[in-house]
């Protein structure tokens, strides 16, 4: 009778702790409060860097509207939303890396970079302008154009993932 009584106790006692403790996670890494916050604006990017490659605004804009469309619940909307994402592109620079002997650069570093203007209607304290950049090396035997496009997809992948956490993953 007591190891009964004992037993129905830490069995109570075990279904008390479950229900009073519950642990949530989001496996889309945002933590938006949908009771306030349902839209979001991305206005498109134009590119302003001194060095253009014509598809990157349009795939940058893309991409990021994408992902916020993959990882949340907000409606995408043209005006007004209770996010609203604007910038540009501020720049897209070679430079030369890994110099060797003979003066030569072994190495090209491509950077990315993007300013980004963040608003919040429902919670105005978390607007904030801030640029993001990101940058990949490539061998200087290659050409730019050759290697342009699978560069720009990593580099617009990385920033984009950048402005979400900043924005509204709160990391």
């Amino acid at each position: 009778m007591k190891v009964c009584k004992k037993t129905t106790f830490v069995i109570s006692l075990l279904g008390i702790l479950c229900v009073a403790c519950s642990i949530s996670y989001s496996f889309t890494g945002s933590s938006i409060d949908y009771e306030t916050t349902k839209t979001i604006t991305i206005s498109d990017f134009p590119n302003q860097a001194p060095l253009i490659y014509p598809p990157l605004a349009q795939k940058f804009t893309e991409e990021l509207k994408d992902l916020f469309i993959r990882r949340t619940k907000l409606q995408m909307i043209s005006a007004n939303g209770d996010i609203d994402l604007e910038g540009e592109i501020t720049g897209y620079d070679l430079a030369p890396m890994a110099i060797k002997e003979d003066a030569y650069s072994s190495m090209t570093k491509l950077t990315l970079t993007i300013r980004v203007r963040y608003a919040n209607r429902s919670n105005p304290d978390k607007d904030f302008e801030q640029s993001f950049s990101a940058n990949r090396e490539f061998n200087s035997n290659q050409m730019l154009e050759t290697v342009q496009d699978a560069l720009n997809e990593e580099l617009v992948k990385e920033i984009t993932e950048q402005i979400f956490n900043s924005t509204v993953a709160d990391w």
